[in-house]
């Protein structure tokens, strides 16, 4: 197993259990008390992976809950990440809600086999009669400065796959909402945790209003056109929105949230509204999430286009080294030169 990168220290895991309210927490303080509240309400949900135990995880998620819940319900694993996959598989047949962390996103590849040929296909291999309810985090994509295999955009293996929900919040009090979603959920979730996002703060409202799985929303409210993002990308689809109102623009945000089911309808009545697109993903662009985003908009949308959907994505090249991530990330400038290119009338 590959030695973990050096990341920017977590955030620590408090202020935990308001009685209700609007709170202020970082996308991992709101991730550790989604898990905490779920264990605390069902005795049937257990966390378990790598290091998720006495040290918390690498990203501190599950810090304090082996302490709170004992080794029984959060509960550190061998470097397996196939057997932790397998074992959450037959947890979940016989009654148990498994969350299982897979640490880095590319650290889940050898848990694949188990993903794709047993988690997504047991509700139709059985008829329906046996379902899945589990839930597969995966701190994902770049901004970290970490290496090969601890910094990957893997949603499009798991969107491609049928039976798998796929999840990627953008902000803290969806990282709750969605977790926890994603935990009652009948089926199983792939839940993808932009770690460059875990430091960031925002209101979370306790008790929760939950989403719900499958539901975009609009971020901001633009005229001239609209951009399309998810987890990582949502901020930088806000600051180029931020920078084209300076020079006189005003871009729309949609943060799908949910890429498996995909909002349809939030999606087009966003971009009919302006007749322009631009879609914003970190994840490579050659038959990638942006790909089929480009294709829905423009199947059920193509009247209303006055330009073609335009993608600013990662390079399609494995990971770089930390020196050139930027390179490799979508910036500010990269989306808001794609805007240009939207065939202005002059």
């Amino acid at each position: 197993m590959t030695t973990a990168p050096q990341a920017p220290p977590a955030a620590p895991a408090g202020p935990v259990r308001p009685a209700a309210g609007t709170v202020t927490l970082s996308m991992a303080q709101a991730l550790n008390r989604a898990l905490r509240d779920a264990l605390a309400e069902d005795p049937s949900v257990v966390v378990f992976g790598e290091d998720v135990g006495a040290l918390g995880g690498v990203f501190r998620i599950t810090d304090g809950l082996t302490a709170e819940f004992g080794e029984v319900r959060c509960f550190d694993t061998p470097l397996a990440e196939s057997g932790i996959v397998g074992m959450a598989v037959g947890m979940a047949m016989n009654g148990m809600r498994p969350v299982v962390e897979m640490q880095f996103d590319a650290f889940a590849y050898p848990a694949f086999e188990q993903i794709v040929s047993h988690v997504a296909k047991m509700r139709n291999r059985t008829r329906g009669r046996v379902a899945l309810p589990m839930v597969i985090r995966v701190p994902y994509a770049g901004g970290i400065g970490g290496v090969e295999h601890h910094c990957d955009s893997s949603e499009a293996y798991y969107a491609h796959t049928p039976g798998l929900h796929v999840l990627a919040p953008a902000t803290p009090a969806d990282a709750y909402a969605l977790l926890r979603a994603a935990v009652a959920s009948p089926d199983p979730v792939v839940f993808l945790e932009p770690k460059k996002l875990y430091w960031s703060k925002g209101e979370v409202e306790l008790p929760s209003r939950a989403p719900g799985i499958g539901t975009a929303v609009v971020r901001r409210h633009g005229t001239d056109a609209t951009l399309i993002a998810y987890g990582p990308s949502v901020p930088v689809a806000l600051q180029a929105a931020e920078a084209a109102a300076r020079e006189g623009r005003s871009l729309q945000v949609v943060d799908l949230r949910s890429i498996v089911p995909f909002d349809d309808e939030t999606v087009c009545a966003a971009v009919r509204s302006t007749g322009r697109a631009v879609v914003v993903t970190e994840s490579a662009g050659f038959a990638g999430v942006s790909a089929e985003i480009v294709a829905r908009v423009t199947e059920r949308c193509f009247n209303a286009l006055a330009a073609p959907v335009r993608r600013v994505t990662g390079l399609d090249i494995p990971y770089p080294p930390p020196k050139l991530e930027h390179f490799q990330l979508p910036g500010v400038d990269r989306v808001l030169d794609a805007v240009d290119d939207l065939q202005w009338e002059q």
